[in-house]
Parts: C-alpha cells; sequence; structure tokens
C-alpha cells in the first residue's frame, strides 16, 4: 500500500476514503496474506495528524453496525490475537501499536455514534497474557500524550482490558500502597511511635454501626490506606477476612435504609437515590463514599444499588437524559416524548421553566432558570428545558450530597488505576455480578480432607444447589463467601473450597467466609444433607463467619 507517500501531496478526500475502503478488506484480521495487508493499514493509522484523526474517526462513526463492527473491530482484533508476542524488550511492537491505535479510533467513532457495546472492544489474548503489574508501572510512571502518539503501555488503551485484568491492576495497585503504608507504620513504631499501627483497626458495636464507624474513620482518616482490620465489641476472634465482609453487609444495609434518611429508593427501577432533602451531615455522606472505596480498596463486594449515572458522576462524565432511564424511567420517557413532539409544544404541554418537587409534604418550585415560571417551553426552547431539567435531577439538587460522597470515595480509590474503568466496570467492581453460573464454579472448586468430586455427599451438595431457588443460591454464596454476589469474572473466577468436616453427625456446615471454604460433614443422607445446610444458610449472619 503506497498511500503513506502521498498522503502530503494529495487532497485528504482522496486518500482517507482509500483507506476506509482498505479497512472493509476481507482480508484485514487474517492470516497470511492478510497478516501483510492489515500491517500497511494500520501503519497508516499510526501516522495519521491530529486533525485527519478526527475527519476518519467521523467517517468510521457514518458505517452501518455490521460493517464497523464486524469488519472494522473484529478484524482488528483478529490481527492482535494473531500477534505472537505483545511486549518485546518491554516495549509494545510496533504493528501491535500501530493496530492498537486503529483501535483506538474506532473505539472513539463508538462514542459518537453507538454501535457497539464497550465489551466488543475487549482483547481476552492482551488481557491474559500481559504482565499487568509491568505495565501498570510503566504506564504510571510515563509521560504521554492522549492522542497515543507514544504508545508506551497497554493501560494507555483501557477499552481493550478485561474488567479482570483492570480488577488484577487495581489490586496491585491497592497492594503497594498497603505496603508502602504498612512500612511506613512500622518504621515509626520501631522510631518510637507507639501509635502507629500497620492496620486500620475499626472496633464497633453492632447495635451503633454508623456512630462507631464514622467516629473511628474521622480520627484516623490517614489510615484509610491500611489493611482493614474489624473487631466487633464483645465478640472473640481473630478477624481474617470474614468480619470484615461481614461488617461491610451490615453498614451498608443501614446507611441505605431509607428510615435513615440519606437515600430514597425508586420502587421502579429497585435503585437508591441520594435524598436531597436529606438532613445528614456532610461527614455521614462522606462515610458512604468511603466505604465504597474501602471495599474496593480491601477487595469486598458490596450490596449497594445505585443507578449507573452515580458511577458516571465518580468518573466526571457529564449525565445525559438517557441516565434517567436508569433513575426514574417514566419521567426519562416523558421527557424525550416532549423533545420528539412535532406539533406545537407550548400549547400541548402547557410547561414552564418552573418545576414542582415534594419537601416533607409540602409542595415546592424550582426555577430552571431566573424567572422560569414565567418562561413557556416551545418547539425553540425544549432541548435547553429538557437539559436544564436533566441537570437539576442528576446535579444540582443533591450537588452537596454527592459532592461529600465522592470526596470520601476519592479519598480512598482515586489513584491512577480508577481512570482504566468504563463506569459500568466501575459498578460491577463495587457490586459484583447479579448473575450466577454454579457449574462453573463447580469446575474449579478444590476438594480437601479426602472429599473427591465423586464423593457422595459432594454429588448430593452440588444437586441441591442446582435445585435451589435464586434467593437460596444468594444465601449458600454469602454463607460461603461473605459476599451474595459473584466477582468480577464470575463464579468461575472463585476460589472455593469444599472440605470434609467429620462424618455422619447432626452438626449443621460451617464456613471459613475469608477463604471461601465450606466444611462439609459426611452426611449418610441427601435428605439430611439439604435439611441441615439450608438450616445454616438461613442463619449465618453473625454465626459460622470467620
Amino acid at each position: 500500500m503506497s498511500i503513506e507517500k502521498h498522503m502530503q501531496n494529495v487532497p485528504h478526500s482522496r486518500w482517507i476514503r482509500a483507506l476506509l475502503i482498505g479497512l472493509q478488506c476481507p482480508f484485514v484480521g487474517e492470516k497470511g496474506i492478510g497478516d501483510m495487508v492489515s500491517t500497511r493499514i494500520f501503519s497508516v493509522f499510526s501516522k495519521l495528524t491530529f486533525l485527519d484523526g478526527r475527519k476518519i474517526t467521523f467517517w468510521l462513526s457514518t458505517y452501518p453496525r455490521d460493517i464497523f463492527g464486524g469488519r472494522f473491530v473484529r478484524g482488528v482484533l483478529r490481527y492482535l490475537s494473531n500477534r505472537k508476542e505483545f511486549t518485546r524488550s518491554g516495549s509494545i511492537p510496533h504493528d501491535v501499536a500501530a493496530a492498537l491505535k486503529t483501535l483506538w479510533y474506532l473505539y472513539e467513532a463508538n462514542k459518537m455514534e453507538p454501535h457497539l457495546l464497550y465489551s466488543e472492544f475487549y482483547s481476552k489474548e492482551i488481557s491474559e497474557s500481559v504482565d499487568l503489574l509491568e505495565e501498570y508501572l510503566k504506564w504510571s510512571h510515563a509521560k504521554y500524550d492522549k492522542d497515543l502518539n507514544t504508545l508506551v503501555s497497554f493501560c494507555q488503551v483501557p477499552f481493550i482490558l478485561s474488567p479482570q485484568a483492570k480488577s488484577k491492576i487495581l489490586q496491585v495497585e491497592a497492594e503497594m500502597i498497603k505496603n508502602q503504608v504498612v512500612q511506613a507504620s512500622i518504621l515509626q513504631h520501631l522510631s518510637g511511635n507507639l501509635f502507629a499501627f500497620p492496620f486500620l483497626v475499626l472496633r464497633v458495636r453492632r447495635d451503633h454501626l454508623i456512630q462507631d464507624t464514622l467516629v473511628q474513620l474521622n480520627v484516623e482518616r490517614i489510615d484509610y490506606l491500611k489493611p482493614l482490620k474489624v473487631i466487633f465489641e464483645g465478640e472473640e476472634g481473630i478477624d481474617q477476612g470474614g468480619v470484615t465482609k461481614e461488617f461491610f453487609q451490615l453498614l451498608c444495609r443501614e446507611l441505605f435504609n431509607v428510615d435513615y434518611g440519606m437515600f430514597t429508593y425508586e420502587e421502579e427501577t429497585r435503585n437508591f437515590w441520594f435524598n436531597p432533602n436529606s438532613m445528614e451531615s456532610e461527614e455521614t455522606f462522606e462515610l458512604v463514599g468511603i466505604i465504597l472505596g474501602l471495599g474496593i480498596y480491601n477487595n469486598v463486594i458490596l450490596d449497594v444499588h445505585l443507578p449507573l449515572v452515580v458511577y458516571k458522576k465518580v468518573l466526571n462524565i457529564k449525565p445525559l437524559l438517557h441516565d434517567l432511564n436508569d433513575l426514574q424511567p417514566q419521567l426519562g420517557k416523558s421527557l424525550q416524548q416532549l423533545l420528539d413532539y412535532e406539533g406545537d409544544v407550548e400549547e400541548t404541554f402547557s410547561l414552564t421553566f418552573q418545576i414542582t418537587y415534594d419537601y416533607f409534604g409540602e409542595m415546592k418550585t424550582y426555577d430552571l432558570q431566573p424567572g422560569g415560571g414565567n418562561v413557556p417551553v416551545t418547539n425553540e426552547n425544549r432541548e435547553k428545558y429538557t437539559e436544564l431539567y436533566v441537570k437539576y435531577l442528576l446535579e444540582d439538587s443533591i450537588k452537596d450530597q454527592f459532592q461529600s460522597f465522592n470526596k470520601g470515595f476519592q479519598q480512598v480509590c482515586g489513584h491512577h488505576a480508577l481512570q482504566l474503568f468504563h463506569y459500568e466496570e466501575l459498578e460491577l467492581l463495587i457490586c459484583g455480578l447479579p448473575h450466577f453460573d454454579f457449574d462453573a464454579l463447580e469446575k474449579v472448586t478444590v476438594y480437601q480432607g479426602g472429599y473427591t468430586k465423586d464423593t457422595g455427599v459432594v454429588k448430593w451438595f452440588w444437586e441441591l444447589v442446582k435445585d435451589m431457588p435464586l434467593e437460596e443460591k444468594k444465601a449458600l454464596l454469602f454463607f460461603t463467601t461473605g459476599n451474595d454476589r459473584a466477582p468480577v469474572g464470575g463464579l468461575g473466577c472463585l476460589p472455593f473450597i469444599i472440605q470434609r468436616n467429620g462424618g455422619e453427625t447432626d452438626r449443621l456446615p460451617t464456613a471459613h467466609t475469608c477463604f471461601n471454604v465450606l466444611l462439609l460433614p459426611e452426611y449418610n443422607s441427601k435428605n439430611k444433607l439439604e435439611n441441615r445446610l439450608k438450616l445454616a444458610i438461613s442463619n449465618s449472619i453473625g454465626f459460622g463467619l470467620q
């Protein structure tokens, strides 16, 4: 391909058109001659100027979905999957870098005109084969430009990395920071500071969870980055992870209780939202952000149900009309109908730039712009009305509450790795997967103490699990792991152990939630196993958790 020779002398419209035609070649991404063709095409993409790049991004966005996804994106991903090595002497090879630059243009085009889900840009091969620690270190220490003229790390193109890979990078970062903080604490202690401890230790009472946690976290602000240990007052035992998981579950349950007044609950979407009328202090909303951050930082999945727009706002992405669909879909639909209406908007809807809202049972008004009550909504200004209404609902009305929440979250997680995540991936990281593949869990389960996959009680166990309704499966997961959601990557990524805990007995099964270990006696019948197991999981909160 000789496009490169003519880029400076031939009108842009001609060689850009030729480049787009070349990208449609059915050989792109294939082995053999396709590999050579692809390499030449991607090389041209890698040399585009900023202005040329913007033009070609626009043109890419205009293609139909089948060509955009089937030819363009999958062609580049196939090419990458055929590479024998993704790094060479610590650097990304030129052919791989050129393909990634091409994929970056496609990703930017997809943001302009959504054709594909963001997950369709993942490269399984890169996510699973590169040294994530090395990539993180190169990325966090290097200086580079956002237009990828210099590609030093795969972290510069995070859309190709799977959620599992990003989660590992975040945990790598967390462990590095924890180790630095712990070492500093030990040095301080050796230097005579007897109050320097390597852990963030919270002592809380079960009936005063919020108050005790708030007081201690306010005092121990500099200790957020230390490994967390939780002690429930009056209860013996060392926290090896299970107590911490239970602490998070109970605290989130109280913080998101609508009776507490911090959040409202939207029945239509089953999501919580910041209560604009809340009388709680800024520190309490900050606590919620800290708790979500500590959950990520300590690799604990949390049972929180927030709309996706919260995670967009955390990542500094401006909310739009469609974000209402995850919070108040009926209102979002009504505003969209207003925008689409072909008749006389002012005469039909009789709206002004003034809205009403409920304040403890009293209806109050709010002007979306100065003198809004005297400004009618017309065909000409309806877009502005919709934009201001959405801004009021998702930003202005909860400004103080969200700012405090975000301040707490960023104090814990406002480091490099957070930038890698798409907002939906961030939700997945915090809340886990809501669906369960217990077949995948069965395949990765390890058996100890004399059990094998063919032991009778083990076979009965999996038969019972697969017949359980969803709520019982969630309860079993909580009983054995301390969380009722699957981790990033699904249950197939969960280390799970079933260990023999004696022979025939009336004792209940127990669990070490810190290690995801189920201690299962070898009952002599399937009926007895079912009875003992269901009784154990129904009484799991606060008991049998270590």
